[in-house]
């Protein structure tokens, strides 16, 4: 048991390890947040509450000098079911400070939201395996 064990952190680690900038695994889990206010995602109202968010593999189409897979769309999920979607742009630790002003990234793993500036969005900051994903939302 313990052999399995140790193999299967080997694995574990060298799958984080080959991760590259920008190359984000879909169909994972991103983290949780907490909204703290109602928003809209994609649209569509999303209530003041804790979500799980989850990547998918639909890409949204990439701004003028973005490169293919910068964006791609976010699932907000709650109680199994998914309630919302927006738009995530996924943002390399190494490029992050010429994209995202604040009072700095989250830890590895871990999420912020914050009102920004004007109290029109709300940004969901999650930082995970070398990438930086930034959702904005209307309020």
């Amino acid at each position: 048991m313990t052999r399995v064990f140790q193999v299967g952190m080997l694995a574990a680690t060298l799958a984080v390890a080959g991760l590259a900038p920008v190359t984000a695994q879909t169909g994972t889990a991103l983290g949780s947040v907490t909204l703290k206010r109602a928003v809209k995602a994609n649209g569509q109202p999303l209530d003041a509450g804790t979500y799980a968010v989850r990547l998918t593999a639909d890409e949204a189409q990439p701004a003028v000098g973005q490169s293919a897979g910068a964006e791609k769309w976010v699932e907000f999920v709650r109680g199994g079911k998914v309630v919302g979607k927006e738009v995530v742009s996924i943002v390399s630790d190494a490029d992050i400070a010429q994209v995202a002003e604040g009072p700095g990234k989250p830890a590895k793993g871990g999420a912020r939201v914050d009102t920004l500036k004007g109290g029109d969005y709300v940004r969901v900051w999650i930082h995970r395996g070398g990438n930086n994903y930034l959702i904005h939302l209307p309020v």
